[in-house]
C-alpha cells in the first residue's frame, strides 16, 4: 500500500487507494471481493473481544481511520432488511495492524460475513473459577470439564477451525443490562457484599439457602451475563443509524442462517428472581439476554425454552405478565423449587405466554420427544418468535445426582437438533443456548459435546456414553396425561 493507504467511501481505484466518491451496489461487490483477497488475514477461530478478524499487516482506509462496513441481508421468511455492522481500527506499526473496538454499542455486533459463512457454532466460556465452595455441586469444575470434553472429542476451534469459534475477552454485562431484570437495590447490595466476602472468604447470599458468594462473585456473574449478550449480538443482525461509509453486500454472497450460540457460563441463572439470588443462581443470564435482545436489537417476540430438570422460576417471574416473551419450561414434577405448576400460565397481558410441563419422575427420552412434537414445536409455531433462547440444563440426565428424570446424552442431542431446526424455520436461525444445571461432570460434558455435534449436523455419539442398563421403563401413562393436560390448557 502507498503511504496514504485507502481513503474512504469510494470504488474508483488508483495506485494509492480509492478516491472519495459515492459508490454503487454493484461496485460494492467488487470492493468486497477485493478486500477479501487483499486485506483479510486467514480466519482465526479464537477471537478477542467483540471485534474479530485480525487484519495483521494490512491497514485500511488510511493509517488511522476506522473501517466501517455494513451488509444488508434479505431474510425471505420475514421479508425484512437486516443489517450487520462491524468496525475495525487499524493502527499502523512495525508489527502490522491491530484491531480495536468502537465503543458504540451498535458496533459491538457480529463477525464479518465472510467469517460467518463458515461458522456453525459461536461460544463463550465463563468458568467463574473464583466462585466456588468446597463440595458444592455447582462447582468451578463444571465449565472446564466441558471444555476438556470438547477438546478430547475434537469439537474445539483447534480441531474445527472457523466452524467453531470461541469468543475471548468479551465484555461483562453492565449494571444497566442487569437492571432490566433485577432490582437495583439487589445489584448494589450484592456489589457491596463483596467486601464482606473478601474478609470472610465465603458468605451465604440467599438467607439460609444454598446460594453463596465469594469476593469474585459479582464480577464473575457480570461476565457470565455478558457472555449471553455477546452471543445475542453475534447471532442477531441490527439496523444501525446511517453513516457516511457503507457497503451493500448481495444476499447471495452471505450465509442466510447465523451460527448457533452457546454461553458456557456459571453461576447459572434461571432461579435468580428479580429481587435476589436463588438456587445457585446470581443473575438471570437468559432473562438479561432476552431484555437486551428486545431493547438493543428491537426483537419484540422472544421465546425461552427451559429444559433444566428444575423449574426456571426466576425467568418465569421476570416475564410472567409480559405478552412478548413466551416462557416454556419442562421440569420434574415436585422438584425444587416447587413452582411451575401446569396451570400457571401467566397473568394480565402475559396470560397464555407461560407454559409449564411438569414431567413425572422417571420421564426420559420418550417423554421429551413427545413433549417437543406435541407441545414445544406447536407453541413456538403459534408464537412466531424473533429469536429463541434456551436454558440448557443437563441435570435431567439419568446420572445426575440432584433429580430423578432419566434423560440421556441422546435426549439432549435430539433437543439441540430439534430446537436448531425450529429456529431455522421460525426466526432465521437466531438461537442461543445458556448453560444452567448439570452436576455429574461426566454426563454434563458428554451431553454438551453432543449438543455441539447436533449444531454441526453430525451424528450423535450418545451410544459411546449412554448405558441402556441404567434406564428403566418410563411412566408413559402419566407422561401422556401431563402432555394432554398442557395441550388442553393452551389449546394446542
Amino acid at each position: 500500500m502507498g503511504a496514504g493507504g485507502i481513503t474512504c467511501g469510494s470504488l474508483v481505484s488508483s495506485p494509492s487507494g480509492f478516491t472519495r466518491e459515492f459508490f454503487s451496489f454493484d461496485h460494492s461487490i467488487i470492493f468486497l471481493q477485493w478486500v477479501m483477497e487483499k486485506l483479510w488475514a486467514p480466519s482465526l477461530p479464537i477471537l478477542g473481544g467483540r471485534m474479530f478478524p485480525l487484519l495483521r499487516h494490512y491497514c485500511v482506509f488510511g493509517s488511522h481511520n476506522p473501517l466501517t462496513w455494513r451488509s444488508i441481508l434479505q431474510t425471505s421468511e420475514r421479508k425484512q432488511s437486516e443489517i450487520r455492522i462491524w468496525s475495525a481500527q487499524c493502527l499502523a506499526n512495525d508489527d502490522g495492524a491491530s484491531v480495536s473496538e468502537k465503543t458504540n454499542a451498535l458496533n459491538n455486533l457480529a463477525l464479518p460475513d465472510n467469517f460467518l459463512l463458515d461458522a456453525r457454532i459461536l461460544y463463550c466460556t465463563s468458568p467463574a473459577l473464583g466462585h466456588n465452595k468446597e463440595a458444592h455441586p455447582e462447582s468451578n469444575k463444571r465449565v472446564p470439564s466441558i471444555v476438556d470434553a470438547l477438546e478430547k472429542l475434537e469439537l474445539s476451534p483447534k480441531h474445527r477451525g472457523s466452524q467453531v469459534i470461541e469468543f475471548q475477552n468479551f465484555n461483562p454485562a453492565s449494571v444497566d443490562d442487569i437492571a432490566r431484570v433485577h432490582s437495583r437495590s439487589y445489584i448494589t447490595g450484592l456489589e457491596k457484599a463483596m467486601s464482606k466476602a473478601s474478609d470472610e472468604g465465603l458468605i451465604l447470599i440467599e438467607g439460609t439457602g444454598p446460594t453463596y458468594a465469594t469476593e469474585t462473585t459479582f464480577q464473575e456473574s457480570l461476565l457470565s451475563a455478558g457472555a449471553g449478550i455477546t452471543l445475542v449480538d453475534s447471532v442477531v443482525t441490527n439496523l444501525p443509524s446511517v453513516e457516511l461509509w457503507y457497503l451493500h453486500v448481495a444476499a447471495s454472497k452471505l450465509g442466510p442462517i447465523p451460527p448457533l450460540g452457546f454461553a458456557l457460563v456459571r453461576p447459572p441463572g434461571h432461579h435468580a428472581v428479580p429481587q435476589g439470588p436463588m438456587g445457585f443462581c446470581v443473575f438471570g443470564n437468559i432473562a438479561v439476554a432476552a431484555r437486551y435482545a428486545q431493547h438493543q436489537h428491537g426483537l419484540k417476540r422472544v421465546m425461552i425454552i427451559d429444559f433444566d430438570v428444575h423449574h426456571g422460576n426466576g425467568t418465569s417471574d421476570a416475564f410472567y405478565d409480559d405478552p412478548d416473551i413466551f416462557f416454556l419450561s419442562t421440569h420434574q414434577l415436585g422438584s425444587y423449587p416447587g413452582t411451575g405448576k401446569i396451570n400457571e400460565v401467566g397473568q394480565g397481558d402475559g396470560e397464555g405466554t407461560t407454559l409449564n410441563l411438569p414431567l413425572p419422575g422417571g420421564a426420559g427420552d420418550y417423554a421429551m420427544r413427545c413433549a417437543f412434537d406435541e407441545v414445544i414445536a406447536p407453541s413456538a409455531q403459534r408464537f412466531k418468535p424473533d429469536i429463541i433462547l434456551v436454558s440448557a440444563g443437563y441435570d435431567a440426565h439419568a446420572l445426575d445426582p440432584l433429580a430423578g428424570l432419566q434423560f440421556t446424552t441422546g435426549t439432549f442431542y435430539m433437543l439441540a437438533s430439534s430446537i436448531k431446526q425450529l429456529a431455522k424455520e421460525l426466526c432465521g436461525g437466531r438461537c442461543v443456548f445458556f448453560l444452567e444445571g448439570g452436576y455429574n461432570l461426566q454426563s454434563l460434558s458428554s451431553s454438551v459435546a453432543d449438543t455441539f455435534r447436533a449444531f454441526l449436523d453430525e451424528p450423535s455419539l450418545a451410544a459411546q456414553f449412554d448405558d441402556p442398563a441404567m434406564l428403566f421403563e418410563e411412566p408413559t401413562r402419566k407422561i401422556k396425561e401431563a402432555i394432554e393436560k398442557a395441550k388442553g390448557i393452551h389449546s394446542l
